[in-house]
């Protein structure tokens, strides 16, 4: 499929989605973040988990925009748990009326719920920060969290799969907005999560107003050139001290993964996770990863 018509294909999810949200009487009504026992366990949302020696620090998995908190995870979650990590995932974003899908309430809002569940973690498993990992807003969303909520005192790295940390275009779609009318304002009114994303809006601007990083929080970004969501794909790294930017295929040129397979499927890119979440022993990440 050519990289306009995959664009094209995602607008009109977003927009078909968007319309279903109009039926709901708000799109600002923020859910708290679902019981981690509402997961299948598959060792990962166990709140009976202690952090080991080895992995002190619990991880927190946050899913991208149409996504939740376990169709996200089904590769990833039992691959960290399986290295020895404390593994859990929440539901952020959610929109009255519409089930399965979050992460299209305001990113302002989602952020706050992230908040309150690294609390969670933190308070049942003992440890003092944790590290994040999130696939497309799921690795943008935390930034606000770190910058005004307080978080960079709780987190210790954040990995992205594939973030849209300084909004996307779509291919040069989202340009094309001003000549639909009315679509703009839906976008804001129903599902402000995706229209917080698109480059150039209020939330992005004011997020990285003054640098994209905080002291204190490792970061890495994990890229494909393949992306057909958030376009250019090299907008997805960060600027400033602590940071990783890595371009999938770097690590393995064959490696045809887009956006929603970096962050659900691959294994050289989760590979590329467990070594930012543990680089005292990463090792190399190669196309057999």
């Amino acid at each position: 499929m050519l990289p306009w018509r995959r664009a094209l294909r995602a607008l009109t999810a977003a927009l078909l989605i968007t319309g279903a949200a109009t039926l709901t009487p708000t799109a600002t009504a923020a859910a708290s973040p679902a019981p981690a026992t509402s997961a299948p366990t598959r060792g990962w949302n166990d709140y009976g988990c202690r952090p080991s020696a080895a992995h002190p620090r619990p991880v927190v998995l946050v899913h991208g925009t149409f996504a939740n908190s376990v169709d996200n995870w089904l590769v990833l979650a039992p691959y960290l748990v399986g290295r020895g990590y404390c593994v859990f995932s929440l539901d952020y974003g959610q929109l009255p009326l519409v089930p399965l899908v979050h992460g299209l309430g305001p990113v302002e809002k989602s952020a706050e719920q992230l908040k309150a569940y690294v609390d969670e973690v933190l308070a049942a498993t003992g440890a003092e920060e944790v590290d994040l990992v999130g696939h497309s807003q799921g690795g943008l969303m935390p930034r606000h969290y770190l910058k005004f909520l307080g978080g960079a005192a709780k987190v210790n790295a954040l990995v992205g799969l594939a973030p849209d940390n300084h909004g996307t275009t779509l291919l040069g779609l989202t340009k094309l907005l001003p000549y639909f009318p009315g679509v703009e304002a839906l976008l804001t009114t129903a599902t402000p999560g995706v229209a917080d994303q698109i480059a150039g809006s209020k939330f992005l601007t004011r997020l990285n107003a003054g640098g994209d990083t905080v002291p204190g929080v490792r970061y890495t970004v994990i890229a494909t050139r393949y992306d057909e969501v958030v376009t250019p794909y090299r907008s997805q790294f960060l600027d400033g001290p602590n940071v990783r930017n890595v371009l999938l295929q770097d690590l393995c040129p064959v490696d045809l993964s887009e956006h929603v397979a970096i962050g659900a499927l691959d294994r050289v890119a989760h590979h590329e996770v467990a070594n930012a979440l543990d680089p005292a022993h990463a090792t190399p990440t190669t196309c057999l990863s």
